[in-house]
């Protein structure tokens, strides 16, 4: 209970040190599978992708060191995000949503746009969504029902989910900019516009972001751009001035080109005379993807997760630690950075902070503002824990140094796998010491029995309370699983019962 009334305490002072009358401009850069390590300023010893433009954006602002997405693969990330609730209380408790599925986030909860729209900004969502709506069945024409524009978006143009999904059209609003009246392939086939192309898809919300900001640098009001990136996600497809420019892969190409995008965001704010009163916030949904070839490009010495274990889809550190970064100039100490433990779902609370507003208890039930850590006024962790989630839905949950993993596996795709002979005889719990263990190597569960009670109380609290943070407990919507395997045998207190 202290260190929940200490949370308050913090966020208090992040918002007075903040004046609620300074309204900056936020714009969200939200890239697809780009891992911690792809970026050369986080990783310049085992790292080999020029990103000139995100360094320069870190040496202008923070760079967080201990980040984490609240999934390790694409649309529970994005609900994380916008709702600033871990989506695991949703209905969706493992996997992703295929680009025809229904909205995920009920129409109902407070989202950030729709948070930030009360307090005068004008929002807009530019790119992948993966979150669901009421798409026509192609090749009708017709209006889409519960889109981003009925979750508090006041504009939007985008595709419905990542780029190897159909439909493959542009939407803006609530339309297709052309009918999918066609069929292509791009891994998966489906319903396509005749005149997508995948290639086409980065420069043109990239062109789309920077006519927005423009737009909005004559208006009177605030404005929130959501800018989340199709790259460097499959397909893999940088555009013919990319290619072979990283000299690894195609990957590496197309991370390359997102850091362009990125330059071109900046270089609009710049133009616009708006830079210095604008929340640039860079990151990524989840850890690299191994499609994008790890292992050719570790032989040739890059390595996307930097130091830690795992790649996209696990629940070790490699699927969910992404880079962070922010800068907000005369806020944010240039060429800082930050070891705070935060979240993706830290959002909401973080506008919430810097627009002096309190959240109702049914709104960002997960969110911690990092307020006081941009600002580079927090003195102790602002955060009690962090829940990690992989994508057949295991849980990890971190505290400080430790982490406790709730399967004896990845729980995604790397060794060992779910249900591999590999996993059958391990321990059904992994605890690791990630002070002295980054790699994830030496499990420790047996050595330290109440750490693992402590951090497993931690982890059920959560789940029974609806939230992680103070407030009225919640409902989830759907019955939470802790255990996607045979749970162990505990104690009254909560430790495991060995058997010899």
């Amino acid at each position: 209970m202290k260190f929940r009334w200490l949370l308050l305490g913090l966020a208090w002072a992040g918002s007075a040190m903040a004046r609620p009358g300074d309204r900056p401009n936020i714009v969200y850069i939200l890239c697809d599978d780009l891992g911690y390590g792809d970026v050369h300023g986080l990783n310049p010893q085992r790292g080999k992708i020029a990103t000139p433009n995100i360094d320069r954006l870190a040496a202008q602002g923070v760079a967080f060191t201990d980040a984490h997405s609240s999934s390790a693969v694409c649309t529970p990330t994005r609900y994380g995000i916008l709702t600033g609730r871990y989506n695991w209380r949703s209905r969706l408790q493992s996997g992703v949503l295929p680009g025809f599925s229904p909205p995920l986030i009920d129409q109902a909860r407070l989202t950030v746009p729709a948070l930030l729209q009360q307090h005068g900004y004008h929002t807009a969502g530019i790119g992948k969504w993966h979150l669901g709506m009421g798409l026509p069945k192609a090749p009708a024409v017709g209006p889409i029902r519960d889109g981003p524009t009925t979750r508090g978006f006041d504009y939007y143009f985008g595709i419905s989910a990542s780029l190897d999904m159909p439909p493959f059209a542009f939407i803006e609003n609530d339309r297709f900019t052309e009918a999918p009246t066609a069929t292509k392939k791009w891994v998966r086939s489906g319903p396509a516009a005749p005149g997508f192309e995948a290639v086409d898809v980065l420069p043109t919300l990239t062109r789309k972001a920077v006519e927005y900001i423009g737009q909005r640098a004559v208006a009177k009001k605030p404005f929130f751009l959501y800018l989340p990136l199709n790259s460097p996600h499959t397909p893999i497809v940088p555009t013919k001035e990319w290619q072979g420019q990283s000299g690894l892969n195609a990957y590496g190409d197309f991370v390359m080109e997102t850091d362009w995008a990125l330059g071109e965001v900046l270089s609009a704010l710049n133009q616009a005379g708006i830079a210095d009163n604008t929340l640039v916030i860079f990151t990524s949904d989840n850890g690299c993807s191994p499609a994008a070839g790890t292992a050719e490009l570790e032989r040739k010495g890059h390595f996307a997760s930097e130091n830690r274990r795992g790649y996209k889809a696990d629940i070790f550190d490699g699927g969910h630690r992404i880079p962070f970064i922010a800068r907000w100039p005369g806020k944010i100490k240039a060429g800082t950075s930050s070891d705070q433990l935060t979240c993706l779902t830290d959002l909401m609370a973080t506008c919430a902070d810097i627009l002096g507003a309190k959240l109702p208890d049914n709104a960002g039930e997960d969110s911690v503002s990092i307020l006081p850590a941009l600002l580079g006024t927090a003195t102790r962790p602002l955060r009690e824990a962090v829940v990690h989630h992989s994508i057949n839905g295991s849980f990890a949950v971190r505290q400080g140094r430790w982490k406790l993993e709730f399967c004896p596996d990845s729980g995604g795709w790397s060794v060992p796998v779910p249900g591999s002979p590999a996993a059958c005889n391990l321990p059904p719990l992994q605890l690791y010491d990630m002070a002295e263990d980054l790699g994830e190597r030496g499990n420790v569960y047996r050595a330290h029995p109440d750490i693992v009670a402590r951090l497993a109380k931690i982890m059920r609290t959560y789940i029974a309370a609806g939230r992680s943070t103070p407030g009225a407990p919640q409902t989830n919507d759907a019955p939470v699983n802790l255990w996607k395997s045979k749970p162990p045998a505990l104690d009254d207190d909560g430790r495991i019962i060995e058997h010899d």
